[in-house]
């Protein structure tokens, strides 16, 4: 069994989390993952004995067809899987896609914000998304109300590239507002989970979604966002990585405005002018 179906197969096991699985996976020396294979695994009995019953589990076959009928699927072993994503702390084991995979192997630039983004938002994302098109670089953004379909609408109506990473399954919507935009990427670039396709939406997914439009991303713009947001977990999350991140100022009055207006006071490079330092990204493909 190659390595795709195996980590397939964990993932459809009750009570095999993202600990267990990685444990699991960071024994896989082979291509071929069989009975000797897993016997050889230097893991605890419980761990062995999850492997064997992933291995020898009937039922996921007939699952994991669908799930390849339904999407791709690409896992942390695979040539296409992207470097960046690779070096973060807790990279996803697999990703399922549908779209351009290829894009993964371009420059990314997330764009994320508030979900209540106000006009401001929307100038700065449509004044800033042509010039980064015209640099070849891929916008990534979460799918999310507000900031994030405002830089995925932006994109594609300047006829670039996008890739949304969701906190939910392929098969969901979420929010249903942005059911079109989502089609669209799906045609046009790249729409992308680690979740198994029909996952539902939860709370915090979208966190542990944060992490991947991090790590994928060259750099990190944020356009509004309060004190305490999920753009700010983004951000952080980005300079961890040794990402740059960016941050468009604000009123001081403006709540909108207190996160990104804290991310410039820590060090972020403040945006003035609707460009990016070009340095950053001279030979992007």
């Amino acid at each position: 069994m190659n390595k795709t179906d195996f980590l397939l197969r964990l993932k459809l096991q009750k009570g095999i989390g993202y600990v267990k699985m990685l444990r699991i996976a960071s024994q896989l020396d082979t291509d071929d993952v069989n009975i000797s294979a897993i016997q050889s695994m230097a893991l605890p009995s419980t761990l062995k004995e999850a492997s064997f019953a992933a291995l020898n589990d009937q039922k996921a076959e007939r699952m994991i067809y669908r799930i390849k009928k339904q999407c791709k699927v690409l896992t942390f072993f695979d040539s296409l899987y992207p470097e960046k994503l690779r070096q973060i702390y807790q990279p996803p084991l697999i990703l399922f896609a549908r779209g351009d995979l290829t894009l993964l192997q371009r420059k990314i630039i997330t764009i994320v914000g508030s979900r209540l983004a106000t006009s401001y938002s929307k100038i700065v994302i449509n004044n800033l998304v042509p010039s980064l098109v015209k640099k070849h670089l891929v916008i990534a953004s979460g799918l999310a109300k507000g900031v994030d379909g405002m830089a995925h609408t932006a994109t594609l109506r300047n006829n670039g590239k996008t890739i949304a990473v969701v906190g939910n399954g392929l098969n969901h919507f979420y929010p249903m507002s942005n059911h079109g935009i989502q089609e669209k990427i799906v045609e046009n670039g790249l729409l992308l989970s680690e979740y198994l396709p029909d996952t539902p939406p939860r709370p915090f997914r979208f966190p542990e979604r944060n992490r991947i439009l991090a790590g994928l991303s060259e750099s990190v713009v944020v356009t509004e966002a309060k004190e305490r947001s999920g753009s700010l977990i983004t951000a952080n999350l980005a300079l961890q990585e040794n990402r740059n991140v960016y941050a468009v100022p604000g009123p001081i009055t403006s709540q909108l405005s207190a996160g990104t207006n804290k991310l410039i006071e820590a060090g972020a490079d403040p945006i003035i002018n609707f460009e990016l330092k070009p340095e950053r990204f001279d030979n992007s493909d």
